[in-house]
Order: structure tokens, then C-alpha cells, then sequence
């Protein structure tokens, strides 16, 4: 179906189902379509809090999935983590329900904003969206937001405003990016990953972050704010116009005079040559440093003041599973993070050491066997300032192993590491050892925070 036609469906459509209603992406829509007047359902393999909460707002939610439950829908909405098989994608498509795929049901939803910000990159999506939405709130602007991980500020990772702003996180998996409509393209940073799909490697991957690039370049007054320090990203967008941002190499927003103070960075920002503002980040590490730089590009070409970003950067909390502090135990303060690729792992470790006063502690499940395979030499030394790693096994999500990795192999190859299998046994050793001063960092993407959980309840 093309997008002319799929919007179409949804325009007229009144009762809408999602397959896979579970997930933070899949939710938010929902909600915002519930929002705006949609008779809408769905299913979801397992109960959850999200499910417990999609309920609560009165969208009914079917544990499992069964053919029945899309009967009487005008349009089916799956996510790409459904495949073909599922029992109400076959059901829709004998009864010739329209299908639409999560991105383009995302794309219809945008079209009717003036500003689209859309960020993309390997890293750092759901933190560079929620800042910029954090500082456009602050500014006195009503954006509707979509992130890929909530914040205290929003109740969720989503948020409905008014008709003018609209901020997206742009994920590249199966180039869903692609058929949405920004009018700033943010690109982060450009890594290998999601290799089940990008078989043609980093070249694919880079071809298709150019051609996101390309769509603000054809929308009224588009831009692209581009890292100018990531290598992959500068030989992507070669040749096109671009608003830089970066610490090492000369860019458009460029991050000055850099000192850390307990782990948190304090910096000025220059633009285009000329001091912009200073500010002082609230979340640590050198990474949230480009991200705020990005942050700052963004929200100065939506309107606001030089002022109002240097007060609303200082003042982002942060989201979920975002280096989020989690509680205490022996003394040892808890943190969760994200981080599942090996620039990511870097990034939150090298953060955590800045701010650890003892030991460094690490709980890592490996988010996938194809990324595990692929990347498995850099995971093993991705954990270079850690202490001590314990590696729980590999969290499958839409997989199954064919790849031979384990992640007792990974915690044999990895300096420091050890093999801990379940988040109860690596609760258990973690409890064990924990001291003042040390710092526990959970990492992952998939259900790792367990662990968290596990350690604090008490």
C-alpha cells in the first residue's frame, strides 16, 4: 500500500487495533490516537505495566494474540517486530483489513505539524528528543512528543500538544525512519548495528541515514543538524547542507571550555563562531554533551533564545533507563542504562567512572544473538574501566540462536567479566559485594533492570 493510500485509511478510519500495543513506540501511538477520538484496541504477547496502563485509559488490551481480536477494526497497526505468522495479521489480511506499519501510522500523524523534529542516530535517540522537548515545554511552546523512553515530565513517552511542533524519535531499524516527514533531521552518530537487516553492513546503513537526511532538505525551511566529530555520519552526508555540531572538529555548535564537576560537564556553546550561551548538564558523561549540542541546534531553529536552552539543558532531569538512579545497596549506589551496543556500553561506563568514588560494578545482557555475533570482539572490550562485569544471558527478544554465541563465551573473552546467567544470581553476587562508594551499573535493553529491582527492593 502506498502512503497516499495509507493515510487515507487512516483518515476515515474510526476503530483502530495494534498488534504488539505493548511496547513504548506502539503504546504512545496508540495513545495519541485514542487522544484525538480513535476507537482503539490491541493485543500484546504478555501483561505489563504499559498493558495495566493502556487499560487504565480505556483502550482494551487482549492478552495474547488470536484472530478474533481484529474483527470489526477499519485498520491494523503492527509493529516490526510482528512478523507474518501472528494469527491477527493472517486474520486481517483473509478479511482485507488495511495494514499499517507502525512508521507509517507515525508519518500520517506528524504531516499535520509546521515544525517536524525528527532525531536519528545509532545512539543517544531517546535522550536528545526528550531534551529538546524538555527545553521547547519549558520555552512556553506546546509540542506533541514521541520518545522512545518516558520521562517524569511528560507521565510517559509521549505527549500531545497543539498543531505547530512536533518531536520524534527517527529509529532506523527496517529504515522505518524513512517514511516519516521531518523538517530537521537530526543524525547523532552512525554505527553497525540491527545487522538481521542491514546485510549489506555499514554502507546500507549509511545509505539509508542519507536518504532521512535528504527529506528535511526537501521540506520548507529543512535542515539537517549532523555530528561533525562521527566519522560514519560525515561520509553519509557528504556533500549536503548541513548545520554541524561537535567538541573536536570545527561545527556550527561547537561545546567550549569543557570541565567536569562530579561527573557532570559545564561547558560554552559557540555558534557559528560566536558565544551562544554556557551552560551545565544535569545527566553525565561526555556523550549527553553532543546530545545537548544537537539539543541546542534543534531548539534554536524552532524559536527559542540563546538564554532559555542554556536554563533548560541545566535543568533536564533525564528519562527512563537513561544512567537512572535506581536506589542503594551496602552502601553502593544503583543505576540502570540502556546501553546495549559497545559505543553505547563505553559511553555509559566511562560516565560512571567519572562520577564512582570506589569500584565500578557492571551487569551486562547482551540484547540479541545477531548484534552479540557481530559485534562480540567489541563487546568484550567495551568495558575497559569496569571492575568487575557479570553477563547474564543473552536476551533473544525476536530471535533465535543460530549463531553459536553465548554469553559465557562473551564473559570469557571480556577482561573482568564472569558469567552470572540469571538476574537472581547476579543479584546475589552484586549483594555480596557491594561496599560504599562503589557504583552498580545495570545495562541492557531488554528485562536487566530485574536486577535493579532485585538489589533496592529492600
Amino acid at each position: 500500500m502506498v502512503l497516499k493510500d495509507i493515510f487515507g485509511v487512516l483518515e476515515n478510519a474510526r476503530t483502530l487495533f495494534f498488534v504488539g500495543i505493548g511496547g513504548i513506540s506502539m503504546s504512545s501511538i496508540a495513545f495519541v490516537f485514542h487522544s484525538k477520538g480513535y476507537d482503539v484496541s490491541g493485543s500484546d504477547r504478555a501483561e505489563s505495566a504499559m498493558t495495566r496502563k493502556l487499560c487504565a485509559a480505556g483502550i482494551t488490551v487482549h492478552k495474547g494474540h488470536d484472530a478474533a481480536n481484529v474483527h470489526g477494526a477499519d485498520a491494523v497497526i503492527y509493529t516490526g517486530a510482528v512478523n507474518e505468522q501472528n494469527p491477527e495479521i493472517a486474520e486481517a489480511k483473509r478479511l482485507g483489513i488495511p495494514l499499517v506499519y507502525r512508521a507509517d501510522a507515525l508519518g500520517y500523524m506528524m504531516k499535520k505539524y509546521k515544525t517536524r523534529i525528527g532525531v536519528s542516530g545509532s545512539h543517544g535517540k531517546s535522550t536528545c528528543t526528550a531534551m529538546i522537548s524538555h527545553i521547547l515545554i519549558a520555552s512556553g511552546k506546546d509540542p506533541t512528543v514521541m520518545c522512545g523512553a518516558e520521562t517524569a515530565e511528560m507521565g510517559g513517552a509521549y505527549r500531545v500538544g497543539a498543531r505547530e511542533d512536533f518531536v520524534f524519535e527517527a529509529c532506523e531499524y527496517k529504515d522505518s525512519f524513512l517514511g516519516f516527514f521531518p523538517t530537521v533531521s537530526v543524525v547523532l552518530n552512525i554505527d553497525l548495528d540491527h545487522t538481521d537487516y542491514f546485510t549489506g553492513g555499514l554502507e546500507q546503513i549509511k545509505d539509508s541515514f542519507r536518504k532521512y537526511a535528504k527529506i528535511a532538505l526537501g521540506a520548507e525551511n529543512g535542515i539537517v543538524v549532523a555530528n561533525a566529530d562521527d566519522e560514519n555520519t560525515v561520509s553519509a552526508l557528504a556533500g549536503l547542507p548541513l548545520v554541524t555540531f561537535g567538541i573536536k572538529n570545527t561545527a556550527d555548535f561547537a561545546a567550549r571550555n569543557i570541565c567536569y564537576e562530579g561527573g557532570y560537564a559545564e561547558f560554552d556553546i559557540y555558534a557559528h563562531g560566536t558565544l551562544f550561551c554556557h551552560t551545565r548538564l544535569s545527566v553525565p558523561g561526555e556523550h549527553n554533551i553532543y546530545n545537548a549540542l544537537a539539543a541546542a541546534a534543534s531548539a534554536a531553529h524552532a524559536g527559542v533564545d540563546a538564554d532559555d536552552i542554556a536554563a533548560y539543558l541545566a535543568d533536564f532531569a533525564g528519562l527512563s533507563r537513561r544512567f537512572e538512579r535506581k536506589g542503594s545497596v551496602g552502601g553502593a549506589e544503583v543505576y540502570v542504562d540502556y546501553a546495549h551496543h559497545p559505543r553505547e556500553l563505553r559511553a555509559a561506563v566511562a560516565a560512571a567512572r567519572r562520577l564512582c568514588r570506589g569500584r565500578l560494578l557492571c551487569v551486562f545482557e547482551p540484547h540479541t544473538y545477531s548484534r552479540t555475533a557481530s559485534l562480540f570482539e567489541e563487546f568484550a572490550s567495551s568495558f575497559g574501566e569496569a571492575d568487575k562485569i557479570y553477563f547474564t544471558d543473552i536476551y533473544a527478544a525476536r530471535e533465535v540462536n543460530t549463531y553459536g554465541v553465548s554469553s559465557r563465551a562473551l564473559a570469557a573473552a571480556t577482561n573482568g567479566g564472569e558469567y552470572a546467567g540469571s538476574y537472581g544470581e547476579a543479584a546475589e553476587k552484586l549483594r555480596a559485594e557491594a561496599r560504599a562508594g562503589d557504583i552498580i551499573l545495570i545495562l541492557g535493553a531488554g528485562t536487566v533492570t530485574e536486577t535493579a529491582d532485585l538489589l533496592t527492593r529492600e
